[in-house]
């Protein structure tokens, strides 16, 4: 996959003159030392750049018309320094499409009890123009997240950062190409969508091919670049003895990298960083995309399986959020339950597609039949996940919006080996329960295809969905079923009268 620039946060800071080039001076050092202080904090996933101080409508307009132009800037944090009348914000925040953090901060910890006097306030009054800020962000309707505390504390860095990770979700999905290998399985519902408006809300393209454009790729690769990858997976997996050189199946792994240098150099070829398949148009190629997709999605690709494109969208995009964090993410399918009561646990899995991002340990490679598909047994990585906190969350299209469903929920070890399941897999239990969550997210009409992520929480998703100005039913430990639906009934509501206005 190409290689994306650096991104960037900008650091505005407002004030006005009233108080003279003194106190400015002042708010420029205090508003560099903040700025310092919040992109020193380990874990930063964007770099943050502090810009001068602003002072008038028109300064304003001009550097949110640059943030807008600029493809490193992904959003923007705003902090009223001292008293910033509002006013000289309309146009700017008239003109920012880009993702709003306001930052309400100040300077100092503690209050200089015994020296504090009338200059000590007139610099430091952040409480009275964060107010001022807040009112006229309400007031022209502005999508935001509103962070309050001082950099030092750990929350508020974490909060921060939390967002960024939502703006770089957002930055990759605004731009994404998406690569779909034939449509989706037949007579299925929510993998359908509607490619317009996903473009017009999200940004991103979805653009369709024949399988046969994939088949003449992958029958292009050279051999010599063939062996190289067939010996890398020997190297880097634990791989079946069969599957080695010299084994008895090792061609079946040669036409398995063959996919992956094939698939990849199409996908980089046209600029595309996700993608679907779909097993019941395989075409001219010998196997389904096993291993192939797996490391794609291990390098950031978005994928989804039977043509679902929203869900490789997503992928992709809670990819590049979590991108640097500890964890990974992955397309996964509740597959079955362990229902004995007082340990209920879902078991989740795919064919062949689950990102090694999430494994426990090293992947081991293996080749097996597949009962699906009517080609020859497929490659594929096989794996237990990384036990943990994490969340699933899918996207559904309801005609007249999109609609977010996530699960907050641990990943555990599987209760027992599984030794005759020849496919990765994740384990986990779901909050509050099982019954209530499954009964919620059925409620919610959530998909079958989700993304388990380890790298990204439910606030990241939360900030994500507020910059997409998409809904988002979260379903954690405080869930219960009749308020849930409540919620549900509450967003139709908003979501109709919001689109009609």
């Amino acid at each position: 996959m190409t290689a994306q620039p650096a991104r960037e946060v900008w650091f505005l800071t407002g004030s006005q003159g009233l108080y003279g080039a003194q106190t400015l001076r002042q708010v420029e050092e205090q508003s560099r030392a903040i700025a310092a202080a919040l992109d020193a904090v380990p874990g930063a996933p964007a770099r943050l750049v502090w810009k001068p101080v602003l002072t008038g409508s028109d300064a304003i307009a001009a550097l949110v018309r640059q943030a807008e132009a600029d493809p490193a800037c992904v959003g923007l944090i705003a902090w009223m320094h001292t008293f910033s009348p509002a006013r000289m914000w309309i146009a700017g925040l008239n003109l920012l499409r880009k993702p709003l953090l306001h930052l309400h901060t100040q300077a100092n910890v503690e209050l200089p009890w015994s020296t504090i006097d009338m200059d000590f306030m007139n610099l430091n009054q952040a409480a009275h123009g964060d107010r001022e800020f807040g009112y006229v962000q309400t007031r022209l309707g502005a999508a935001r997240k509103t962070v309050a505390g001082h950099v030092s504390d750990p929350a508020v860095a974490s909060r921060v950062h939390a967002w960024m990770r939502a703006a770089l979700g957002r930055d990759a999905l605004h731009s994404l190409r998406l690569a779909r290998f034939g449509d989706t399985m037949r007579d299925v519902a929510v993998t359908e969508g509607d490619k317009v408006d996903a473009q017009l809300r999200f940004g991103v393209s979805v653009n369709a091919y024949g399988v046969a454009d994939l088949a003449a790729a992958v029958d292009a690769v050279d051999e010599a670049a063939v062996t190289v990858l067939a010996k890398e997976y020997q190297d880097v997996y634990r791989t079946a003895p069969e599957l080695t050189a010299g084994g008895a199946r090792h061609d079946a792994l040669r036409y398995a990298a063959r996919i992956e240098l094939g698939l990849r150099g199409f996908l980089d070829a046209g600029g595309f960083r996700a993608f679907t398949t779909n097993f019941e148009d395989l075409g001219g190629l010998r196997q389904l995309p096993g291993i192939a997709v797996q490391r794609l999605m291990a390098d950031g690709y978005g994928f989804g399986g039977e043509g679902d494109w929203k869900t490789a969208a997503l992928l992709h995009t809670l990819k590049a959020a979590g991108a640097g964090s500890p964890g990974g993410s992955s397309f996964m399918e509740d597959y079955t339950y362990h229902l004995v009561p007082g340990s209920e646990l879902i078991l989740g899995a795919h064919m062949l597609e689950v990102c090694p991002t999430i494994a426990a340990g090293q992947p081991s490679c293996e080749i097996h039949p597949l009962s699906i598909g009517a080609r020859e047994d497929p490659v594929r990585l096989v794996f237990d996940a990384r036990p943990g906190p994490a969340v699933v969350v899918g996207m559904a299209d309801l005609g007249d919006r999109f609609r977010l469903v996530a699960n907050e929920i641990e990943v555990v070890e599987p209760l027992e080996p599984l030794p005759r399941l020849p496919v990765a897999r994740a384990v986990w239990r779901p909050a509050p329960d099982l019954r209530t969550s499954t009964e919620a997210w059925l409620t919610a009409g959530g998909p079958h295809h989700t993304v388990l992520s380890t790298a990204v929480g439910a606030e990241e998703l939360s900030d994500l969905a507020e910059i997409l100005g998409t809904e988002l039913l979260l379903i954690d430990r405080d869930t219960e079923i009749r308020r849930f639906a409540q919620e549900i009934r509450w967003n139709q509501a908003y979501y109709r009268l919001a689109g009609g206005l």
